[in-house]
Order: C-alpha cells, then sequence, then structure tokens
C-alpha cells in the first residue's frame, strides 16, 4: 500500500499587472518620523539635528510634511507628557520598552491627544501597521493593545460612540 504523498503548499501569487498600492504621504511621514524619533530615543541627539539629516532623505518631498513635523517635533518636546499616558497602559517601564515600540506608541498617542481629524481607530490601525513593518514579531499586537486602552482615556466620547 502507497503512503499519501504530502505536496507542498502552493505560493500565493499576486495578480499579474498589478502594483502594490502607492503608501500615503501621510504614512510616509510617519514612517520617516519613527525614524526620527527612534534616532532620537538611541541617542538623545538635538532634534533639530535629527530634522535637518531626515530632509536630506530620498524621499522627503513624499512627506506630509507638517505632519511629519508635528509628529517628530511633537513627541520630543511632550515625551514625557505621553510616557505618562502610555505607563498606565503597558506593563512595564516605557524606557524598559523596544525603542521601535516605543517611539510607535508615542506617535500614535500623539495622534491620539492632538490629531482629532484623525478617527481613533485609524490613528491605532496605522501604528500597528508601522509595528507590522519595524517592530517585533508579535508588537504590533502590544501597540494594538496599550493604543486601544489609551483611546479610551484621550478620545473617550468617541470610543464610547463606536463601543
Amino acid at each position: 500500500m502507497n503512503a499519501p504523498q504530502k505536496t507542498a503548499p502552493k505560493a500565493a501569487t499576486k495578480p499579474a499587472g498589478r502594483k502594490p498600492a502607492a503608501k500615503s504621504a501621510r504614512r510616509r511621514s510617519r514612517e520617516a518620523a519613527l525614524q526620527g524619533l527612534y534616532q532620537w530615543l538611541l541617542t538623545g541627539e538635538d532634534i533639530g539635528a535629527i530634522v535637518a539629516l531626515g530632509r536630506e532623505q530620498e524621499g522627503y518631498a513624499k512627506l506630509d510634511l507638517k505632519h511629519y513635523d508635528a509628529l517628530l517635533t511633537g513627541c520630543v518636546n511632550e515625551a514625557a507628557d505621553l510616557d505618562a499616558i502610555l505607563s498606565r497602559h503597558v506593563d512595564r517601564k516605557t524606557t524598559e520598552l523596544s525603542p521601535i515600540e516605543h517611539a510607535i506608541l508615542m506617535i500614535g498617542a500623539y495622534e491620539l491627544k492632538h490629531c482629532i481629524d484623525i478617527p481613533y481607530r485609524v490613528a491605532i490601525n496605522e501604528a500597528v501597521e508601522l509595528a507590522k513593518s519595524f517592530g517585533g514579531t508579535d508588537g504590533h499586537k502590544y501597540v494594538n493593545g496599550v493604543l486601544d486602552r489609551a483611546a479610551g482615556d484621550l478620545r473617550p466620547t468617541e470610543v464610547a460612540a463606536k463601543r
């Protein structure tokens, strides 16, 4: 009797001729702000120097420059306040978080606090997407949970209306 042969799973294929969706200027600005904030968390370098370096990077002109500047300088200027918000929802000190997840959480908290034109679920989802692209294996789950709880503090009316 012959044993059934196992076959390898079929690889997912993309439809021919389809390009991946282009990143929005806002998403690009979040990614660039994440890079700058990560650098700041690791080095403590002057934010002016980090912003100047960011302006020299390829693709800078494709950013939503106003949003990029608000995120990067806002997160640095309000780091203590953002960490205080996040500290109520994380399982350890924010200084003990992975620097990339810490930076992503700061960006998410900043958007929840200041960017009222962005629905809270969108702000959380954008942070989760950053974590999927740049964070650790399950970092996006952690980011999602922390920001979901923080949204209840920062946007209680909007969150209550959705739940």
